[in-house]
């Protein structure tokens, strides 16, 4: 049970078409959402931030999210774990990939350039914080300085909802949970 109860009317709502985009683009009404919905602006600038981040760009949608749960596993962060393999399924990402994405260093599913900035991710998302110069070059094999910086925007914004959703105990709702436990069967 989370710390904090979801906003539960949103209907009236000055923030509902955030929650009616969400819901669309998500398929459910996200339950960290609905608590920042209790102080609106850490709701509005952080959805703008989101878009920003999610926004089509060098760095595949599928990608990101597999940034996103690798970066939110070794975290600790069950809920976003959940979201980011639930969302990685919704952006194509096989579910044999998903099975090995801890694997990533070693399996022959994953491109070069998936690797390393999988490796980024992990190595970013522990403390003290384990990125170095050298995996830095091995991106630039791969990514410009634009495609770089999306892969950190990634990173950083499930460092900031890695902290969040820890914190508060945020309920997982039953989409990703039921996705995540399927793919999680280990």
């Amino acid at each position: 049970m989370s710390r904090i109860e979801p906003k539960k009317h949103i209907e009236q709502d000055k923030l509902n078409h955030l929650f009616k985009n969400a819901e669309a683009f998500m398929g459910f009404l996200p339950n960290d959402g609905l608590i920042m919905a209790h102080k609106p602006d850490v709701l509005t600038t952080f959805f703008e931030l989101a878009k920003a981040i999610y926004a089509e760009g060098k760095i595949d949608s599928g990608l990101k999210r597999m940034i996103g749960y690798i970066s939110s596993a070794a975290s600790g962060c069950l809920y976003c774990s959940a979201h980011t393999m639930y969302g990685a399924g919704k952006q194509g990402v096989s579910k044999e990939k998903l099975e090995q994405l801890w694997e990533f260093k070693t399996s022959s599913l994953f491109s070069e350039a998936e690797k390393a900035a999988l490796n980024l991710a992990l190595k970013a998302s522990v403390l003290p914080n384990a990125s170095s110069d050298e995996d830095f070059e091995l991106l630039k094999k791969y990514f410009d300085e634009e495609g770089i910086v999306e892969i950190v925007g990634v990173i950083s914004m499930f460092g900031f909802l890695n902290r969040w959703n820890s914190t508060l105990n945020t309920q997982i709702e039953d989409a990703p949970n039921s996705f995540y436990q399927s793919v999680n069967k280990k």
